[in-house]
């Protein structure tokens, strides 16, 4: 993604119901699954601004739930929409470094897009480590319980317009085939699994980019940061479109611990 943090563009959540490419089908039938049978405890690793959280609380009325987060922007906004939804008693939203949360094992568990938490930083261009998430994240589910795990995964073989506005490697991420065997090496049974479709991915590309849209639609054509803004999007959708669009893909699992 662009850099944009000398900007203060409006929150993504403006744009986006999800920090991922998720339909509304998709999100319901991941909602039904950690939500039936009804778990007593539902906890979101880099949970963002809660809305799957959110959700799974109000389809389990009896089940409390805990969202974990880095971004405080995300952790404000998880709050006050809990606060907005009654559902303030049952959910409590931390900021603090994913790997500072794991004291609390649940029966229901969440991980979609966070397996840095487990890993070298972002910053440092390197493969993400599905192996130490998922290991760290068995010890999370209860005996019997679910996880919900969504992670990015190649969907064709990378190249170089594709790998270029990402980490700039064909190794950062891998296929689904490969992906499901360290599933099962961690020890984890494989419900179901899906991929988000291109449409998916579309929407959620077309959302990310609507920020810099807003950003120019609130301010003075000529305003000094304009050309950067308009820069950035531009950067933006070709890095999509001309390089990434159909080759990254993200893959959902409903696995049993």
């Amino acid at each position: 993604m662009t850099d944009d943090t000398l900007l203060e563009l409006p929150p993504l959540y403006k744009s986006l119901t999800w920090l991922t490419p998720l339909s509304e089908e998709r999100a319901a039938h991941l909602v039904a699954f950690l939500s039936d049978p009804a778990p007593a405890e539902v906890l979101d690793m880099g949970c963002g601004w809660g809305e799957l959280l959110l959700r799974v609380l109000a389809s389990a009325p009896q089940a409390r739930g805990r969202g974990v987060d880095s971004a405080s922007a995300s952790i404000d906004r998880a709050r006050q929409q809990a606060l907005t939804r009654g559902l303030l008693n049952r959910a409590t939203f931390d900021l603090m470094p994913g790997v500072e949360a794991q004291d609390r094992p649940a029966d229901a568990v969440i991980c979609i897009g966070a397996s840095q938490i487990w890993g070298p930083s972002v910053e440092d261009a390197q493969p993400l480590d599905y192996a130490a998430a998922l290991h760290a994240l068995r010890a999370l589910v209860l005996p019997g319980g679910r996880l919900v795990y969504g992670e990015a995964i190649w969907s064709a073989t990378p190249h170089p317009a594709a790998i270029a506005p990402l980490a700039g490697r064909d190794d950062e991420y891998l296929t689904a085939d490969a992906l499901r065997e360290q599933i099962r090496a961690a020890g984890f049974e494989v419900v179901d699994d899906d991929h988000a479709s291109v449409l998916e991915w579309d929407v959620f590309e077309a959302g990310y980019r609507d920020r810099f849209t807003r950003w120019l639609e609130a301010h003075d054509v000529d305003h000094p940061a304009a050309d950067q803004v308009r820069r950035q999007y531009e950067e933006q959708r070709a890095a999509y479109e001309e390089g990434y669009r159909g080759v990254l893909g993200m893959a959902y699992f409903c696995l049993r611990g």
